[in-house]
Formats: C-alpha cells, sequence, structure tokens
C-alpha cells in the first residue's frame, strides 16, 4: 500500500518533485566540485613540496642561519693573471662553495636518527658552483659574481646564474662568460631519502652502495640537455673528471640540483670533509610530525628544522590564492547554498503538504495514524532528496571533469623557509633560484568515494530534513480540516 500510494502521488506532482530536487542537486553539485577542486589544489601543493622535499621525507634539518660577516659580499671572486705582453690568454677557474655558506657537521645525522619518533635520516651536501671562462689581454682581471648567459661543455655552466654583479676588469681587455650550476653530494647507502628520492633514473643507472666515494654523476634530464651530456660522458668540475652513468628526471615540477654525485666526492670538491648542509628526516609516525620536530630542535642546538607544512607557508601565487579561495570561500560558499537547497525543500514540502488538506484529513477520517501519514510524507521526501542527489552527483561529476579537462595552470612561488636556502632544501644556487622558484602546475579536480558517499548523504539528509517538517505539518492536520476545505 505504501509503496502504491507513494508512486502515484509522486506521479501527481513531478513538477514540484522536480523543483525540489533541483534545489537539492544544485547544493550537492557545488560541495562535490568544491571538494574535488580542493583535492585538486592539494595534489597540486603536494607536487610542489615534493619537488623541494624529495619522496618519503618529512622534515629536513639544517643550519640555523649566521648574520653575514662585515664586508663579506657573499659572491664568489675571481683573480685572474694575464699576459703583459698583450696577447691575449685562455683562462678557466671553478668556484665550489657550500650553498648560504652554512653547514653541519655529519655527527649531527647520527644524533638526528637517535632521536625519539626518527625512523631514518640522510645527509646531502648542496653545492654551488660557480664557472668561469673567458680570454684576457692584459693586466690583472677581477671578476666577483655575475653570469652572462648559459653555456655547455664538460663541467659547464649550468642552467643560469646569477646576473646581478657583472664582470668587472682592471688593467685590460677582457672577455669571458661566469654560470652557475647546483651539485648536490647524496648519502649512496640510502637514497630512499633526500634529493634523489624524488626523481627516478630514465637512463643510465643510480648511484650503488659500493660508489661511495667514486669518481661518477648522474645529472637532471634538463641539465643534461642543456649541456649534451648523455652517459657514458664525462663531466669536469673544478679540475675533477666524473662519468656521468646516470639520467634523473623528477616525479614533478623541476629538478632543483644539476649534477649529483657521491656525499664524500662533493665534500671533497668542497673542501668539507665530515660536513652536510640538510638533513632530510622521516618520522616513524606522520602524526608526531610536530612531536619530532620540537625534539630535534631542544636537543640539537644550532639547527632549524621545516617540515612540509612549513614550506607550504612560503608557497604564494595564484595556486596559494586559488587553494585559499577554495578552503575558505568556497567551502562557506557550498554550505551556504546547501542550508539554502534544505530549507528551500523544506518548505516546498511543507508548502505543497498544506495543498493536501483534503486529502490528508480524509485518511485520518477513514482511521489513518498520524505516524501513517508522517511516513508518508517522509517518505516522499526522501525519494526526492534521493533523486536530487543523483542529479547533484551527475552535475559534480561533470564540473569536476570539466576543471580536468580544462586543466586550468596555475603559478606556485616558492619563498625560503627557517633556514632553509636556496629556495628550500636541496635547491639550486642562487643564479637559478628566479626560475627554478617559479612553477606552473596543472589543476585537476579528482573525485574520491569520500566526496560520492558525502554527497549520498547530504541526499538523504536533506529528503530527512524536508520530510520531517512535511510529516510535522500534514500530522497536525485534523479529519475536520478537510471538511471545512470541502466547504
Amino acid at each position: 500500500m505504501f509503496g502504491i500510494y507513494l508512486k502515484r502521488e509522486l506521479g501527481r506532482r513531478k513538477k514540484a518533485a522536480l523543483v525540489i530536487a533541483l534545489g537539492l542537486a544544485l547544493g550537492i553539485a557545488l560541495v562535490i566540485t568544491v571538494n574535488s577542486v580542493s583535492a585538486g589544489m592539494t595534489q597540486a601543493q603536494g607536487k610542489v613540496l615534493k619537488s623541494l622535499y624529495g619522496l618519503g621525507t618529512d622534515m629536513t634539518v639544517t643550519k640555523t642561519r649566521s648574520a653575514p660577516t662585515s664586508g663579506s659580499s657573499g659572491r664568489p671572486n675571481f683573480q685572474f693573471d694575464a699576459s703583459s705582453n698583450g696577447s691575449d690568454t685562455t683562462q678557466s677557474s671553478d668556484r665550489v662553495m657550500t650553498q648560504g655558506g652554512q653547514a653541519l657537521a655529519s655527527s649531527v645525522v647520527t644524533k638526528v636518527t637517535q632521536q625519539k619518533g626518527v625512523a631514518g635520516a640522510v645527509g646531502a651536501l648542496t653545492l654551488n658552483v660557480t664557472k668561469v671562462d673567458g680570454s684576457f689581454t692584459q693586466g690583472k682581471a677581477q671578476s666577483s659574481g655575475g653570469n652572462s648567459g648559459s653555456g655547455g661543455g664538460q663541467g659547464g655552466p649550468g642552467s643560469g646564474g646569477d646576473s646581478t654583479a657583472p664582470p668587472q676588469v682592471r688593467g685590460g681587455g677582457a672577455n669571458f662568460d661566469v654560470n652557475s650550476y647546483s651539485v648536490t653530494g647524496v648519502d649512496v647507502g640510502d637514497q630512499t631519502l633526500g634529493p634523489l628520492a624524488g626523481s627516478k633514473i630514465t637512463t643510465g643507472k643510480t648511484f650503488t652502495a659500493a660508489q661511495s666515494n667514486a669518481k661518477v654523476a648522474v645529472v637532471s634530464a634538463s641539465y643534461a640537455k642543456e649541456n649534451s651530456l648523455k652517459v657514458g660522458k664525462t663531466l669536469t668540475i673544478s679540475g675533477t673528471k666524473y662519468s656521468v652513468i646516470g639520467i634523473a628526471t623528477p616525479d614533478s615540477s623541476e629538478s632543483t640540483t644539476d649534477v649529483y654525485l657521491p656525499l664524500k666526492q662533493a665534500q671533497t670538491l668542497a673542501d668539507a670533509k665530515n660536513q652536510v648542509t640538510t638533513i632530510y628526516v622521516k618520522a616513524s609516525d606522520s602524526k608526531q610530525i610536530d612531536a619530532v620536530k620540537s625534539a630535534i630542535q631542544k636537543n640539537i642546538s644550532g639547527t632549524t628544522v621545516t617540515t612540509s607544512a612549513d614550506l607550504a607557508e612560503t608557497v604564494s601565487g595564484s595556486l596559494s590564492t586559488a587553494s585559499d579561495l577554495a578552503t575558505s570561500v568556497g567551502k562557506w560558499l557550498s554550505i551556504a547554498v546547501l542550508a539554502a537547497a534544505f530549507l528551500v525543500a523544506a518548505l516546498l514540502t511543507s508548502s505543497a503538504v498544506s495543498r493536501r488538506v483534503r486529502e490528508f484529513g480524509t485518511l485520518k477520517a477513514l482511521g489513518w495514524p498520524s505516524r501513517r501519514v508522517t511516513r508518508q510524507v517522509v517518505g516522499e521526501s526522501m525519494v526526492n532528496g534521493l533523486l536530487g542527489g543523483a542529479l547533484g552527483i551527475g552535475l559534480g561529476l561533470a564540473a569536476a571533469y570539466a576543471v580536468t579537462a580544462i586543466s586550468p595552470k596555475l603559478t606556485a612561488q616558492l619563498g625560503n623557509s627557517g633556514g632553509g636556502t636556496g629556495g628550500g632544501p636541496g635547491g639550486g644556487g642562487p643564479g637559478r633560484q628566479a626560475s627554478q622558484n617559479t612553477m606552473e602546475i596543472a589543476l585537476s579536480a579528482p573525485v574520491s568515494m569520500t566526496t560520492i558517499v558525502l554527497a549520498v548523504g547530504l541526499a538523504v539528509a536533506g529528503g530527512l530534513i524536508a520530510g520531517a517538517m512535511g510529516g510535522w505539518r500534514a500530522s497536525r492536520m485534523r479529519p475536520a480540516d478537510a471538511l471545512r476545505s470541502v466547504s
């Protein structure tokens, strides 16, 4: 009887049912769209942070930055002795410096590993290599920093350099290029953490544990392309030749390192024996990251600990703006629209019940108890709610698909955080920050099963709210109301 009556009443009131269902559908579709876009924003930010941290890294430990000494420009200086007889002299020089001039003792890695909640830690040494090639005619020429373009060749300049300090020449003519690139020494014994963890070897192979002090190198795909490097070729850095054994391609965005070397070789290049610039840390429990951070800062002085949450706060640009809008304005807007949809559905249901005074009054006169009338109204509202949920899910999926298909481009500017240098842990040299600290991410809108379940729950809730108000209105009707409606 319930099903037959329900089908007949819904068939008689198709327009009213459709209006109620569409109101709920719009609210539910907006919730799905906002949730899927927010999930896409989270994924995009995750790609940005992964490119800086490396896969599986929860936090990094660096040396607390100290104030520069007086009279120090922070830029590499080069002295060249040109011939005095006016003939051209070609000279080349590499200047290798630890990133930001900040380094920790390798023993700190062991101390970090011993902290409660730390599952693993590895050290890395990031270097900035500034290479100068040129010819000089007379006198003494001096260069301070600078970059006049990108170059190639063995051990050649990397992808850009610091162009703020042009070359300076004293006592003669000069024609030379100053370029910079980044080198990172990695712990070949554990590559699951650190700079190489976020990349895959697309050509050749990675380091083996036996190559802890071997003269071998892995180069990034972008650097290899710019400098025509392939597996088997040699790369010269500060007079030392390294055999290229692999090409690394980052899982997302661009690589922040041009050349990877075994840690001991990088320490030798920089004359930084038993030193690291960054310690990559994996927590045993992701819920204890803040506790691990506090323990390291408390027990190991002179260090700055940076988590992914800290780094996320330094991300700006359209990605950050859109994410803020999605998480604040978008969610509040969806809540407001959904609440309005529930209210409209409840009012429309109550209004429809009021127009059915004769019907419900007659049913009560025939012996229907109030709870049966209420159940009938709630049943009709539940069907309307489920219909609205189905329409809302369809509209929400269509909107999410449209966003993914269009894939709007968002930019992310990456700032420094805490004691990080060079655009984040493992970042490139100062000459590379301008280009690598601005990243372009394609936005997608993935819809999870949790979001679908949420939509179904909202549809049921909407039907129940509308049915409760309509049922309450119907339960207050009396048989006499039907007689008055007839007269």
